[in-house]
């Protein structure tokens, strides 16, 4: 019943092969939670991290999706320390599409371990005001429809 995994992958866009799976939905409460990346062997500074994201249904989709943002953007379940502003690149696969979508986001909020209310320990990933970034954002929207209205509780806002 895994309806959303998240894969840490260790450079850009490398094709994982269902590898490096670290959680599961019905472990993690409807979110796999990634692995840091591979630190980097070159020296300055850190490499930004890579994280495959994996919606298997709209319903983890909608936990996720932060419409609040203006460009959009995506809880990502982690333990890994981030820094507000740090780059991070998802590669997002959307529920019914076999396309993998890559987005250079950057960390706009995080949610501490041990949050109130039971959050999921994570970040908010906010897409960049790119055009191709923009039809990524319309599409989640619509296959998300009259969810977006909804007032089921999310992990974002």
């Amino acid at each position: 019943m895994s309806e959303f995994q998240a894969t840490a992958m260790p450079s850009a866009f490398a094709a994982v092969g269902g590898k490096g799976t670290v959680g599961t939905a019905a472990s993690m409460g409807g979110f796999g939670a990634p692995a840091p990346a591979a630190p980097s062997a070159s020296v300055g500074a850190p490499r930004p991290s890579v994280i495959q994201l994996v919606f298997r249904e709209k319903g983890a989709l909608y936990a996720a999706y932060i419409p609040a943002f203006t460009d959009g953007g995506l809880f990502v379940p982690t333990t890994r320390e981030y820094t507000l502003g740090d780059d991070i690149y998802l590669l997002l696969s959307l529920p019914e599409d076999p396309q993998r979508y890559p987005v250079a986001g950057k960390i706009a909020w995080i949610t501490p371990a041990n949050a109130s209310g039971g959050r999921t320990q994570g970040v908010g990933v906010r897409f960049p005001a790119d055009d191709k970034t923009r039809l990524l954002r319309v599409k989640i929207e619509q296959i998300l429809g009259t969810n977006l209205s909804s007032s089921k509780p999310t992990q974002t806002l």
